[in-house]
């Protein structure tokens, strides 16, 4: 009789049902958001920080290059000794003191600048002083040698080189970034699943294992079915905590507007109206329109159709192998010389969608590792936006549920043997010993 149906029911009541799922089913959102709201609060505070800076400029040359911003007021000092300069500041409660040594030539003056301040000035501060005094000096060096800004800046050309196929598909940069955008979180939603999900199997199973319900199960469901029924349940319970995320996200969004009477409508046309004029004023016009025309132009069908292929058998192949650690340890310390092995290849799939695909979707090693099953879920995900022939996603989809069909067949061997052992490690020589029974 298949049982699988029944089981898979019980495993996904009994995860949903779950006090600490629930939990956090609908704690985590709100963490989140509150999290988010407190560092953009705290960030805030940080940026409306108002600060004066007192200069003493004793060449005369960098005060014009400071001008007074929102948080930020430079107070222009003249007559003073260096000692008295600081003794001033130190009176007013000033953030610090920008003393500029007198030289004899501009070549000299970035030798001899010094920042005095009660505390430690942040990175921030000295990097912006330190860009002023650049462009300052920069200025006077060419204003020197006879050339002025205005004749800088009409030099300057802008080159926007046009792509194209040999097929005369057209293309452009704003291509490769959409592209990447997709196959990254694609890739990198899958590493999570794995990740968070597969663990949640395995610590299933040796829960079972360890309170002894597993003997009962079994003598009436087979191990495979057991296993497959454990990996789909759980696999179900977390689609449905992912979905009440996403609307509970929704929601709050909704409640913290209301609560605070933000009025979300009229922010973001705000927003979209200053939008707007920056981009007429800085001419990205073109590059918008790029980014549209590339995402008008990715192959959606076959990124929804490929994503949900290759998330579903990387997501069930490498459960399958979580569930054989499972079945044969005791307790989750002893899983530890057992993961390494099944981490290693999704960490090596992520770096090589990181570093490699990006630079060249079609070279030799994004295509090989793009077919090796252990890695294929990520980087084939991370390859397909930037056309892949449909030949090599269905090799590559034959070789990750074959080899899924394997490590069932695998992990089912390791699961009727290793659900009744207890009170003993394994080794890689007894699971191997397993295979044979």
């Amino acid at each position: 009789m298949n049982h699988l149906p029944l089981i898979i029911k019980r495993e996904y009541l009994t995860k949903v049902k779950n006090k600490s799922f629930i939990i956090m089913t609908f704690l985590s959102p709100v963490i989140m958001i509150a999290l988010i709201a407190v560092v953009a609060y705290l960030s805030q505070l940080n940026n409306d920080k108002k600060r004066t800076i007192s200069i003493l400029d004793e060449t005369g040359y960098i005060t014009e290059g400071f001008k007074n911003t929102e948080n930020t007021t430079y107070s222009q000092l003249t007559g003073l000794s260096l000692d008295d300069a600081i003794t001033l500041v130190k009176e007013s409660d000033g953030y610090g003191l920008l003393y500029i040594t007198g030289a004899d030539s501009i070549n000299d003056i970035s030798n001899e600048i010094k920042f005095y301040s009660e505390e430690t000035p942040s990175f921030s501060v000295i990097s912006n002083l330190e860009s002023k005094i650049e462009n300052r000096l920069r200025e006077l060096k060419l204003q020197k040698d006879g050339v002025t800004m205005a004749q800088i800046e009409a030099s300057n050309t802008k080159v926007d080189i046009a792509q194209e196929s040999f097929d005369g598909q057209k293309s452009s940069k704003a291509d490769n970034i959409v592209k990447l955008a997709f196959g990254g979180a694609a890739g990198y939603l899958l590493f999570m699943f794995i990740i968070i999900y597969g663990n949640m199997i395995m610590r299933s199973i040796i829960e079972e294992k360890t309170s002894r319900i597993i003997e009962v199960i079994i003598s009436s469901v087979k191990p495979i079915q057991l296993m497959m029924g454990k990996i789909i349940g759980t696999s179900l319970a977390g689609v449905t905590q992912f979905a009440i995320w996403a609307i509970l996200g929704v929601v709050l969004m909704a409640v913290v507007g209301f609560i605070f009477n933000i009025d979300v409508t009229a922010l973001l046309a705000q927003r979209q109206e200053v939008l707007l004029q920056s981009i007429e004023s800085s001419g990205l016009e073109k590059n918008i329109g790029d980014f549209f025309i590339a995402f008008q132009s990715l192959p959606l069908a076959n990124l929804v159709f490929a994503f949900l292929l290759f998330f579903i058998s990387g997501y069930l192949l490498y459960s399958s192998l979580y569930a054989a650690i499972g079945a044969a340890v005791d307790n989750e310390t002893d899983t530890q010389q057992f993961m390494l092995p099944i981490l290693m290849p999704l960490i090596l799939a992520v770096y090589v969608g990181v570093f490699t695909v990006i630079e060249d979707p079609h070279g030799t090693v994004s295509t090989v590792f793009s077919f090796i099953p252990l890695t294929s879920p990520v980087v084939m995900l991370m390859r397909i936006p930037f056309g892949v022939p449909l030949w090599q996603q269905g090799l590559s989809l034959l070789l990750l549920i074959g080899t899924f069909i394997f490590a069932v067949w695998f992990a089912a061997k390791i699961y009727r043997v290793g659900i009744l052992m207890y009170g003993k490690k394994p080794t890689y020589k007894e699971l191997f010993k397993w295979l044979k029974y």
